[in-house]
């Protein structure tokens, strides 16, 4: 099934890809690889998600920013490819978590990025993963999360 019917059955629409905020660029293509750079949770009305896990947002909220930042990564998985139907392996993920020091629930906030691209792409979703906690993030962002996909040839 196309990654796009996949979208659409979970009611999400792919957003316009996010702008970098420094000196960079959102994806650099090397053979087949695309390496995405590190988006956020940014929301269709331009703010993004912030706060501290285990502070002032919880785990379960987390998991939902993940979860929209994964939605930002489709977005430029799309323009980078021209067609999320290209993409035939997801390769990586990196995770960061604007955590509490005493906070360890890291992977489980990184699961809304890593089960949402496991319903869009099935089982080329699956992937290898870090997920680790920081002390802060650009903006406050609640997470950062990047990725490695390979596309067709």
């Amino acid at each position: 099934m196309s990654p796009y019917i996949r979208l659409a059955e979970l009611g999400l629409t792919l957003p316009e890809p996010p702008t970098p905020i420094a000196n960079f660029v959102t994806h650099a293509e090397s053979g087949r690889l695309i390496f995405l750079s590190g988006q956020g949770p940014l929301r269709a009305d331009g703010t993004l998600c912030t706060g501290k896990v285990g502070e002032d947002v919880t785990v379960e909220q987390a998991y939902q920013h993940a979860r929209l930042t994964g939605l930002n990564l489709l977005a430029v998985m799309h323009a980078a490819a021209g067609d999320l139907g290209r993409i035939v392996r997801v390769v990586k993920l990196l995770g960061f978590v604007n955590a509490i020091p005493t906070f360890s629930d890291h992977p489980k906030v990184v699961n809304g990025c890593s089960d949402l691209f496991a319903d869009v792409f099935d089982n080329i979703g699956g992937h290898a993963r870090s997920a680790i906690g920081v002390g802060s993030l650009p903006g406050n962002i609640t997470v950062e999360i990047e990725a490695v996909v390979e596309i067709a040839a």
